[in-house]
């Protein structure tokens, strides 16, 4: 009697087995349809020299590319001592204490997205490093000459003409954009969710796995889809319920059309609880106050508690598990 219980006993436990193995192969396989897994290699990786990516990482950390050499790339988008590419401020502070007026975004994976700035006004991360560098208010030099002539002071002619061996006078403003894009092309993150898709089922909680249910039948991947769980589109702030703040008009900034009012690129969830607080202007202070505030503005759903702590959860292993050095980042106040 007692080897019949047994043996039931195991056929139950194997027949459990099998029905939560069909079960993540599921779930991986939806996965696998609305996300993805986040590519190796950015576009125009292939056109990037070992010499041209040290330059550019040079330069990401360098702040003689400010008007009072406080600022650099990673002044705002800090990628040093594990952080998320952010600062974690509400706002960026810039030269002499200013600052921005929107939260400055991730530079984790940006070369993914569909274009540069909540905006959208670059079209690439070339195009997106020339702006701070002369903005006023970010890092303030005057001009294109006076930053090439902040270059060559600190002696960055023999890297440039590594970097760029066919240019006969390399160091050139549009070569500094150059370079700098071409390091942020190397900033990819890696993360469970990926190992998850590639077969690893124990790289998921069941907390996690059960927060990705969530999120998909709560409709949160409409817009964060794709391999970057968003970046890839641009959604009116507010679609269904205004949003609060009525000041930045977003990309009808730069379009003038009154179809972008409100409008704003939908940002990445890799690495997501990094890069607190939130939305454009940083006024979500939690990923919890984000995730129900934009369930409520943007798909008309109260999340219950329950739900957002689910949600929350699963983006957590969208963390980056990529440990980096960079050698020429400097020593820069948390």
């Amino acid at each position: 009697m007692l080897n019949q219980k047994f043996l039931v006993a195991l056929l139950l436990s194997i027949a459990s087995l099998t029905v939560c193995a069909d079960e993540l192969e599921n779930l991986r396989a939806q996965a696998k349809a609305i996300h993805g897994t986040l590519p190796t290699s950015m576009p125009g990786a292939e056109n990037d020299s070992p010499a041209l990516i040290e330059l550019g990482e040079r330069l990401y950390f360098e702040t003689a590319l400010s008007k009072d050499g406080t600022q650099s790339c990673n002044s705002c988008h800090r990628i040093d001592s594990g952080l998320g590419g952010v600062d974690n401020e509400v706002t960026s502070l810039g030269v002499a204490g200013q600052r921005g007026d929107r939260n400055s975004p991730t530079v984790w994976n940006a070369g993914f997205h569909v274009s540069q700035f909540w905006d959208g006004r670059a079209k690439d991360l070339k195009e997106q490093a020339k702006g701070p560098i002369l903005n006023p208010i970010e890092m303030a030099v005057p001009d294109e000459a006076t930053a090439v002539a902040n270059l060559k002071a600190e002696g960055y002619q023999p890297l440039f003409k590594k970097a760029f061996p066919d240019n006969e006078s390399p160091l050139t403003y549009d070569n500094i954009a150059h370079a700098i894009g071409a390091f942020e092309r190397t900033l990819i993150t890696q993360d469970r969710f990926d190992a998850f898709l590639n077969g690893d089922d124990s790289a998921l909680t069941l907390e996690e796995q059960e927060g990705y249910r969530v999120f998909v039948q709560s409709g949160c991947s409409a817009c964060h889809n794709g391999p970057l769980f968003g970046g890839n589109m641009f959604m009116k702030m507010g679609a269904i319920h205004a949003y609060e703040n009525k000041e930045d008009k977003g990309k009808f900034t730069v379009t003038g059309n009154p179809a972008d009012m409100f409008v704003f690129k939908v940002p990445s969830l890799r690495n997501i609880t990094k890069t607190a607080p939130y939305f454009h202007d940083g006024k979500a202070a939690t990923l919890e106050e984000a995730v129900s505030q934009m369930a409520w503005l943007q798909l008309n759903r109260k999340l219950s508690v329950e739900e957002v702590e689910d949600i929350v959860q699963f983006l957590g292993a969208l963390d980056n598990t990529k440990s980096v050095d960079f050698a020429f980042s400097t020593t820069e106040s948390e």
